[in-house]
């Protein structure tokens, strides 16, 4: 039976709090690539677009709730850490998130003129979403220090981050859409799967050079043998995806999932590799997730009722997506 003691409950919270960012980047991923992709659609496809992502993307933004609440409450020191370094792309990204919630209500409601302004409102929160939380990991794979030139690579992940976004963003829409639509969506994941590539190449050569620690753990032996599946399963599902992209889309819209699932796979194996990296550190070599947690006893506490809670998110997301499966229909608000 599992003691719940210093050792093992940090490690169950940063399990749980990893989760949680995951879920978010992937969910919360399409609905804010499908938002970027909007000045490449007509108005109907835009509605319809919204329509794909109008069941799930409050429900996707659950994740990040709770991961940064997960941070407070079991890793303050973190928190306070992490945020006082990341206090303005934060406040962007906050503004953004506002500012397409806003929008995606009032252009379901505002007179048919002013709804252009409202679709380019939600694609400016969800452009400035996803360059902030680009620039967080620049900066947090760079050790939260602000010089010139982690400012600089943290620019660069924000622009990737947000084609990536974009790609998984495009390969839902060939999942959830048909068509015109549809085989727009797989010109527009062509495009967009250069910048996922970017982005996990640049992140995966970025962080062990970093730090010595970091590049013993990837490049001793016999580590190096053993991780090697990672990135070779990346470069496997990149291939897969270049070519199901140049086959789509097909009469029978038989692989209109793979797309999808396949972004799924790389952002799950990046993310692998990222945990594996920074272990057992939460921020960058200077603190622990021993040293940041909180007291054994606050932490059990935290534990029941994070027992209660995620069960019931999770039940309410599959819950919506089994509701919601299959196309997306026109958009009607009658």
């Amino acid at each position: 039976m599992m003691t719940l003691d210093a050792t093992t409950l940090p490690m169950i919270f940063a399990t749980l709090m990893g989760v949680s960012i995951l879920l978010y980047v992937i969910l919360d991923g399409f609905d804010l690539g499908v938002g970027l992709l909007f000045p490449f659609a007509t108005p109907t496809e835009r509605d319809r677009m919204i329509a794909s992502i109008g069941p799930f993307w409050d429900a996707n933004e659950t994740w990040l709730v709770l991961a940064i609440g997960l941070l407070l409450v079991a890793f303050p020191a973190a928190h306070g850490t992490i945020l006082t370094a990341l206090y303005l792309p934060v406040a962007i990204m906050l503004i953004g998130l506002i500012l397409r919630g806003v929008a995606f209500e009032f252009r379901a409601k505002a007179p048919l003129s002013q709804k252009p302004n409202w679709d380019r409102a939600f694609f400016a929160g969800s452009l400035m979403t996803a360059l902030s939380q680009g620039f967080m990991l620049g900066m947090y794979i760079m050790g939260l220090d602000w010089t010139g030139g982690h400012a600089l690579f943290a620019l660069l992940t924000a622009g990737a981050l947000a084609v990536a976004y974009s790609f998984i963003g495009a390969a839902w829409t060939i999942l959830k859409t048909d068509g015109v639509l549809q085989a727009k969506a797989v010109t527009w994941a062509r495009g967009g799967i250069w910048g996922l590539v970017l982005g996990m190449g640049s992140v995966s050569l970025a962080t062990p050079l970093v730090s010595p620690r970091i590049f013993d753990k990837w490049f001793s032996f016999p580590e190096i043998l053993t991780l090697a599946p990672l990135p070779l399963i990346s470069a496997a599902l990149i291939g897969l995806l270049w070519y199901a992209l140049r086959h789509l889309p097909t009469a029978s819209d038989r692989f209109a999932w793979f797309p999808f699932v396949a972004a799924t796979g790389l952002m799950c194996l990046g993310f692998a590799g990222m945990a594996y990296s920074f272990y057992p550190f939460i921020v960058p070599e200077k603190l622990t997730i021993y040293e940041a947690a909180s007291s054994p006893e606050s932490l059990r506490i935290i534990l029941y009722g994070t027992c209660v809670v995620l069960p019931v998110i999770l039940g309410y997301t599959v819950l919506a997506y089994t509701i919601f499966r299959g196309k997306a229909t026109s958009l009607s608000y009658d």
